[in-house]
């Protein structure tokens, strides 16, 4: 197989049909949404210095897309306001999870803290979602999917009908409440009870929902929210390549914990359900489907953006050296909250990194220049109110 382009990643590739559609994709992480609200503070401040203050990313971006932790993002930045504008600014992600996950995530501490978590995890849920269920709704209100100020796409998993569920704003049979949406997205097994709505379609008629995480679905959602944008123009031209020479994909993680190499197969061989749920203050069957969804939605995009000869329209900013607590998606205390917003300041930093699709590993991108450098390059193609769908 051929390796990863050497080019200068320094220019967008040209779009060849039409304008460009641009996409802001948002992994599940917990806690770690800390990580993508430093990267998306700093994107919406490039663009303010191109077009004042008052410019939001909901104003650039044809679709945004998030998973759980991203979910709730995704509303933040989407959702209207009294005024009709984006309920948040970029800039206010990161002070909202400092405020509210310490109270979403309350920490127990002492000698018996491990034992009540291992408690916790085999009687039931380890938090009961009220804080977090009573903040989503103080925050959205009644505002349902087809009032958000951009396309939005959500996915969250039906337990019942053991199948993904993608809230599109495409998708008018499923226009609920937004609040419902971030509720059912964000209901991680373990950390958070499954949450169940019954919802009235446009024809009527009356659905009901039991779901969980949607990064049991699609932790990285960047595939889901460009298979939405390809299923609208299909239906609209009647094309499918061409929808990727005409893509801009800005892909955020909420970093993972590759260098720290927590589990081995002489550990796992030995292992039995409650051990692949819990060992040691961690739960291995949920990092490793968390961890696989995402990485083959990169791989996925990195092979299609290649082979198109467009791979400098695509963008994943992530950090995979995670390690401790701060890989973790409820460590809550101040220490690791804070720990995390350096984190992501780090990694605006770093230089942009892509998958070898020899190796599957991530590798710096010849001149490829910093996470930084590259958001700004992609600053000066984001049409401003630019809406396709």
């Amino acid at each position: 197989m051929e390796q990863q382009s050497t080019s200068s990643s320094s220019e967008i590739q040209p779009q060849t049909s039409g304008n460009l559609i641009t996409v802001l994709s948002i992994d599940g992480g917990g806690v770690r949404g800390i990580l993508p609200g430093v990267i998306l503070a700093y994107l919406e401040s490039q663009l303010q210095k191109l077009d004042g203050e008052d410019a939001r990313l909901a104003d650039y971006f044809d679709v945004i897309s998030g998973t759980s932790t991203g979910g709730l993002i995704t509303a933040m930045l989407a959702a209207p306001n009294e005024k009709n504008r984006p309920l948040y600014a970029a800039k206010d992600i990161v002070p909202f999870y400092l405020e509210n996950c310490p109270k979403i995530f309350p920490q127990t501490s002492g000698i018996f803290a491990s034992a009540v978590k291992l408690v916790k995890v085999l009687a039931g849920p380890k938090y009961d979602g009220k804080y977090l269920h009573k903040l989503i709704r103080e925050k959205l209100g009644d505002t349902r999917l087809h009032q958000t100020l951009t396309n939005v796409v959500i996915p969250a998993f039906d337990i019942k009908k053991l199948q993904p569920t993608i809230f599109s704003s495409n998708h008018p049979l499923l226009d609920a409440a937004l609040a419902d949406i971030c509720m059912g997205t964000s209901a991680a097994p373990t950390y958070f009870p499954a949450h169940y709505f019954r919802n009235q379609d446009t024809h009527g008629n009356m659905q009901d929902f039991n779901l969980i995480d949607g990064g049991v679905a699609a932790n990285n959602p960047a595939l889901v929210a460009i298979s939405e944008v390809t299923k609208q123009n299909i239906k609209k031209d009647g094309d499918f390549l061409p929808i990727y020479d005409r893509l801009l994909v800005i892909s955020v993680g909420t970093g993972s914990n590759k260098s720290e190499q927590k589990y081995n197969a002489k550990m796992a061989s030995k292992w039995g359900a409650i051990c692949w749920l819990y060992n040691d203050s961690h739960t291995p069957l949920i990092d490793c489907y968390s961890e696989a969804s995402q990485d083959l939605v990169d791989f996925y995009n990195c092979v299609v953006f290649q082979a198109l000869h467009s791979e400098n329209n695509y963008l994943r900013v992530q950090d995979d050296t995670l390690h401790g607590n701060l890989s973790s998606a409820d460590v809550s205390t101040t220490k690791n909250l804070e720990d995390l917003v350096k984190v992501g300041e780090d990694l605006l930093n770093k230089p942009v990194a892509r998958i070898n699709l020899d190796t599957g590993l991530y590798e710096p991108i010849p001149n490829g220049g910093t996470n930084e450098e590259a958001l700004e390059r992609f600053n000066t193609y984001l049409p401003f109110n630019s809406k396709f769908l």
